[in-house]
């Protein structure tokens, strides 16, 4: 009878007919669901946070870029500015620019800067190795410019130029096309100017084995030798470790080389340590060639690198030199 208690199993407590079943539904719905939609809530749930982990230090640091542009442009309108966005007048900005993300450089990658003595007082050409994400060389301009109040012009890809709504902030940190004569001209005025010979290919397909991929490329050196200024090598310890990309597919690649787009996401944001060196400089000679000033750099990029990366790259020794208090020697 309904209002009969009844043990619904042994070991347990009696209960009524209908609480029974109750119980017994319950129990057989919870179990079912259980068996049929736990694996796939744990999968989604592991996909979901996987894809955070990959993304959002990345998709961060866009965010404070594209920011950092607006509140640019709230300053410009503020103060009524319409001086050539490389003139001292942008000076101020220029400082806060820089402490924000040398903060996050400190917080974010423990970031360090070595070899400043190195660069010449007058113009020169930087020339370094280009990660997945240029984030350590953002770091390396906003140092350069807080310790010694100097901006460092930056070639960068004609695709950076196509991006919306960063027009200002690319003219007030002194980003400039690649062309021979723009490099000339800044030079001519006394900046230094720094080049990643290999661009966006080497941030696409280089990997933890740090492989420079220049290719053909040799106008940094003729635009040396044209200006008479000296090149200094450069390069950023774990930079690889701390952003990544995907392993190369063939259609990727393709893609890049008829394009010339990088529609490889970047993933990562690892708080790897990053120390950025800056190696002795190459003084102009006039007796030597374009192609032996080629190589001459790319064998100094490359002997920084050996001095101070693990090769292959590691992450777990990455995040651990945090903690390691004792600097690699210059």
């Amino acid at each position: 009878m309904i209002g009969r208690k009844e043990p619904c199993a042994s070991g347990q407590l009696p209960m009524t007919s209908l609480s029974c079943l109750s119980y017994a539904l319950e129990k057989w719905t919870v179990v079912e669901f259980l068996k049929k939609y736990l694996f796939h809530v744990i999968i989604g749930t592991l996909t979901i946070s996987a894809i955070l982990v990959f993304f959002i230090v990345p998709l961060t640091i866009v965010f404070f870029i594209y920011l950092t542009n607006i509140l640019l442009l709230i300053y410009q309108r503020n103060n009524e500015l319409k001086a050539d966005p490389l003139s001292d007048v942008w000076n101020r900005v220029r400082k806060t620019i820089a402490t924000f993300w040398d903060i996050y450089a400190r917080i974010w990658h423990g970031y360090e800067l070595h070899g400043v003595e190195n660069l010449p007082e007058g113009p020169g050409i930087l020339v370094y190795y280009h990660g997945a994400i240029p984030i350590d060389y953002l770091y390396f301009l906003s140092r350069l410019f807080l310790w010694k109040k100097r901006l460092c012009l930056s070639v960068a890809d004609h695709f950076v130029f196509r991006l919306p709504g960063l027009k200002l902030l690319l003219g007030v940190t002194g980003v400039i096309p690649g062309t021979r004569e723009e490099c000339l001209a800044a030079l001519r005025s006394g900046y230094l100017v720094s080049i990643s010979p290999g661009g966006v290919r080497e941030a696409l397909f280089s990997d933890e084995s740090y492989q420079l991929m220049w290719g053909n490329r040799k106008g940094f050196a003729q635009v040396a030798l044209e200006a008479k200024v000296p090149i200094i090598p450069m390069y950023t310890q774990n930079v690889r470790e701390g952003y990544r990309m995907f392993k190369e597919r063939r259609f990727f690649r393709q893609l890049y080389e008829s394009t010339r787009l990088p529609f490889t996401p970047p993933y990562g944001g690892l708080p790897v340590k990053f120390r950025t060196y800056i190696g002795k400089p190459i003084p102009y000679d006039p007796n030597i060639t374009t192609e032996e000033l080629v190589e001459k750099t790319k064998t100094a990029v490359q002997a920084l690198i050996s001095k101070h990366q693990t090769i292959p790259g590691n992450i777990w020794k990455a995040l651990l030199e945090r903690f390691d208090k004792r600097r690699k020697s210059d």
